[in-house]
């Protein structure tokens, strides 16, 4: 697969940000204790920047991938400090003071984090960068990169050739060949079921499934999401295939900042178009199922309560990747980002279980807690400076229109709505950020709160 394009401009925001990385975080602190396992021995105090996510470096992330699967797996001695030289070290990273609660016990995940999504501050993280298989969180990517492509509305029937290539033991929502679906049925089918189905649907639609890999590698770039490295746009295990808690967390960011988006993972359940049959009479009918959302602190399940001012955002797992999820969830005015990869604790909705504890020390730390790094953004905003609206995602308020620059896909989608049945979750909540800027050569730090207008809390869950 060919790298990805402007690697110069890429190499110089990486300079950049480590940089600003440096010069902008305070003193490194001691880790605190990892609530699973103790950093890698011989990991230095200040890891060194990685901003290399190119796929020609396939061998070692490669093995980076499978050192995911032992047990015993330990991160690398050095990672990434994209958004802070304490995000790059292994184990713990949390400013534990007076007021400040401490973790939560019993956290066993390889890798998380936890961030204010509007401020962009992380409170805390473990192994932050540390670069795992993403699973079906990387459809957070891939929506992320698409979504603009389409009007909701826009039609298109499912040939053969749109459903080649997809891997055994996917996840599917059901779609049929010779069928018509809307592009809205399609990312009801993508958010919900995670379907791989209406991915590879999505991406034919999009010219193939080689060139999505390559625009969802673009946008990851643009996104300074350095870790992440896209093989499969479904994020079904392949070789090669990373991406990190930090990663992750910036995409997820990103992407709430489409209306579209926010919609879409916050809807609990919908009606699906089903398959066309003659019924009694010999006329062609064609009925519809319900599906409902995977993601359990959205939708429930037996161990698992609805989570207090949950919406969304995407969850995953693969043989690789063990479960993989990010949250948001809003309390009181404030909005958190949690992403948690690969618990340890096979227990039954365990990833779940380890995120709402972390949203809930989130919501408890906030205010309180120093940050440990921050979520920088994207490239195109630390290059457009201070200009009003600079780095806004296309389709979203203040954002860049099709003919601004760093504009990214086509024109901004149509607002889609909330499917049938959207089990009474409505709009989920805007998220925005703030936004490192470079300025006349220097470096500065702004923080931006971009609050879009169709801010709508959550009603309760019948």
């Amino acid at each position: 697969m060919p790298a990805p394009k402007n690697s110069i401009r890429r190499s110089l925001l990486v300079i950049s940000t480590i940089v600003l990385s440096t010069v902008l975080t305070a003193p490194v602190a001691l880790a605190a204790p990892s609530p699973s396992s103790k950093p890698s021995a011989g990991s230095s105090a200040t890891a060194t920047a990685d901003p290399s996510k190119s796929p020609s470096k396939k061998s070692k992330d490669s093995k980076e991938s499978k050192e995911s699967k032992g047990s015993k797996a330990a991160p690398p001695a050095k990672m990434s400090t994209v958004g802070g030289t304490r995000l790059g070290q292994a184990g713990t990273q949390v400013n534990l003071a007076s007021g400040v609660p401490v973790l939560p016990k019993g956290l066993s995940a390889r890798s998380w984090i936890v961030a204010d999504a509007e401020s962009g501050e992380v409170l805390a993280a473990h192994n932050a960068h540390w670069r795992l298989a993403p699973a079906s969180t990387l459809k957070m990517l891939f929506a992320d990169t698409l979504l603009p492509k389409w009007p909701s509305s826009t039609e298109h029937k499912v040939e053969s050739s749109d459903l080649a290539g997809i891997g055994s033991g996917s996840s599917m929502v059901g779609i049929k060949e010779d069928e018509t679906y809307t592009v809205h049925d399609l990312w009801l089918g993508v958010f919900l079921r995670s379907g791989n189905d209406a991915v590879r649907v999505l991406a034919a639609m999009n010219g193939g499934v080689e060139s999505t890999v390559e625009e969802m590698n673009e946008h990851a770039e643009e996104l300074q999401a350095f870790d992440t490295v896209v093989v499969s746009p479904d994020g079904y295990d392949a070789e090669g295939q990373v991406s990190s808690a930090y990663d992750l967390t910036l995409i997820a960011r990103s992407g709430l900042q489409k209306k579209d988006f926010r919609e879409y993972a916050s809807t609990v359940r919908a009606d699906f178009p089903g398959e066309t049959k003659k019924n009694k009479k010999g006329k062609k009918v064609r009925g519809s199922f319900e599906i409902q959302n995977t993601n359990r602190l959205l939708s429930g399940d037996y161990d698992v309560p609805v989570y207090q001012g949950i919406a969304g955002v995407k969850n995953g797992n693969t043989t690789n990747a063990g479960a993989t999820f990010t949250g948001v969830a809003e309390q009181d005015g404030r909005v958190l980002l949690v992403t948690v990869m690969n618990p340890e604790k096979k227990e039954s909705n365990g990833v779940y279980k380890e995120t709402a504890k972390l949203l809930d020390w989130g919501f408890k730390a906030a205010g309180k807690v120093d940050p440990v790094g921050e979520l920088v953004p994207p490239g195109s905003a630390a290059q457009a400076g201070a200009r009003p609206g600079a780095g806004a995602s296309p389709g979203e308020a203040g954002g860049a229109g099709e003919d601004a620059p760093g504009a990214v896909g086509s024109k901004p989608v149509a607002s889609a709505a909330a499917g049938g049945g959207a089990g009474g979750i409505g709009t989920a909540l805007a998220v925005t950020g703030g936004v490192l800027v470079l300025l006349a050569g220097g470096a500065f730090l702004v923080n931006r709160r971009w609050p879009l207008p169709d801010l709508v809390r959550r009603r309760p869950h019948p």
